[in-house]
């Protein structure tokens, strides 16, 4: 079974000439912001400024960047990077920095190392349910929305982003068929297995079991190492019922708790940031009866992303860009835990 471990995404790169002024042009990709766009490519981001002033007329709402426009980067020569190949591309000789990560699939499995903020760290990740067990099921217009899908596609995203800085991640479910998604719609289908490859049980109990005696396994091999996991699912209430996102730890885990309350602190900053409109009502509390929770040896938070039978919180999983977000703020709290470690 393959294991999914750190990055490779150095773009294939295609020359062009600019004449005598010329700079670095790059696509936005899903999720990218321009602090992103400008660590990925190398470049301080005391450049917002002047990356700004570039590309004033190409800039959404809050300096936001549009996936697959061309951005102009500072301070750069007049190499075009582009996420299709052409003829004359050649690609990049991987480097220490760089992986290919199939899990990942076609679009998204070159992953580039962006910094060491997460060296020497172990992640378990969970996706909730699968295999046999869709988990809880929302309608969305004509079509059924299943827990697992887009837990799942959270999931992936955020063992990407850890990899960018330069965690070791375990995907514990694994889909080699799905890998990142950009559908608002996620099919649903049957074929995820457990990390060492076994089908996922049709028993509950034993489902959870599979998933904890992997996750415990690891954490010996691991020993010695920092090592956290993270269960990611979707509630299921009143179809009125909107939620935010909120989280579980061991009562009896002070790390656990402390990872739990970093990832809390790290949403109530950007909903103030980006919604100051709105409150976060997201919650950090101990639920102990958990399986996953109880039996994993390592540090462990279970986190509920919202309500799949609520049309509000249905955008924060149909919308590809929400979920890539979801995904970027629970690393930016991990990394924040790891921090004050």
């Amino acid at each position: 079974m393959q294991k999914v471990f750190l990055p490779l995404l150095l773009l294939l790169l295609t020359l062009q000439a600019f004449g005598q002024s010329t700079m670095l042009r790059v696509e936005a990709m899903q999720g990218d912001g321009i602090y992103t766009l400008l660590r990925r490519h190398g470049i301080s981001t005391s450049q917002l400024s002047e990356f700004i002033q570039l590309n004033k007329d190409n800039l959404g709402e809050n300096n936001s960047l549009y996936v697959g426009r061309t951005y102009i980067l500072p301070g750069k020569s007049d190499i075009v990077a582009s996420t299709t190949a052409v003829a004359t591309a050649k690609p990049i000789e991987a480097t220490a920095r760089v992986k290919k990560v199939p899990l990942f699939g076609k679009k998204y499995e070159r992953v580039e190392v962006l910094d060491n903020k997460l060296q020497g760290a172990v992640y378990y990740l969970v996706s909730g349910h699968g295999g046999p067990d869709p988990g809880a099921v929302g309608k969305y217009g004509p079509y059924e929305l299943a827990e697992d899908e887009y837990a799942y596609d959270v999931t992936i995203r955020l063992a990407r982003r850890l990899m960018e800085h330069g965690a070791t991640v375990y995907m514990i479910i694994q889909d080699k068929k799905d890998g990142i998604r950009d559908d608002n719609i996620l099919k649903m289908d049957r074929d995820e297995v457990n990390y060492s490859g076994n089908a996922i049980s049709l028993s509950q109990v034993q489902r959870l079991r599979q998933r904890v005696n992997s996750i415990n396994s690891l954490y010996a091999k691991h020993k010695g190492a920092y090592q956290r996991m993270l269960s990611l699912h979707i509630d299921s209430r009143s179809e009125r019922k909107n939620i935010d996102v909120f989280f579980y730890h061991h009562e009896n885990s002070e790390d656990g708790k402390k990872l739990a309350e970093n990832i809390h602190s790290t949403f109530t900053n950007k909903y103030n940031r980006h919604q100051p409109e709105r409150d976060y009502s997201g919650t950090v509390s101990h639920r102990s009866s958990l399986y996953v929770v109880k039996y994993s040896h390592p540090p462990t938070v279970f986190i509920e992303l919202g309500n799949i039978r609520n049309d509000l919180d249905q955008r924060r999983f149909v919308i590809p860009n929400n979920r890539q977000a979801l995904a970027n703020w629970i690393c930016d709290g991990i990394i924040s835990d790891y921090r004050n470690k």
